[in-house]
């Protein structure tokens, strides 16, 4: 699956449309995690148990977005686009999103 930002693909035509697609996931915060954040925040460094939370929900949400564009039948996605927002104070969502279609190689 060819996955870009871009609303268009140079060396590609498109032949169809498919529409928009997404992948979504919701996580909650570990307690034990949120504090260790939050002492961490005031001496300052990277949150890895934080980074690491975020880079496995991206996957997540990419493979979700990838699966998809599988089912209507793309083989590339244009558009690509990641949205996280906070819900609730606890929850965070994470999104990823774009445009199926069918391409052919020039």
């Amino acid at each position: 699956m060819l996955i870009v930002t871009t609303n268009d693909l140079p060396g590609y035509r498109i032949d169809e449309v498919l529409g928009e697609i997404f992948g979504l996931t919701v996580r909650s915060r570990n307690a034990f995690s949120q504090m260790g954040a939050g002492l961490k925040s005031i001496i300052g460094g990277e949150l890895r148990g934080m980074t690491t939370a975020l880079v496995e929900s991206r996957n997540q949400v990419m493979q979700r977005l990838i699966d998809e564009g599988t089912q209507r039948g793309a083989n590339a996605i244009l558009a690509m686009r990641f949205d996280t927002s906070e819900m609730g104070g606890v929850w965070t969502e994470i999104c990823a999103y774009g445009t199926a279609v069918r391409v052919t190689k020039l």
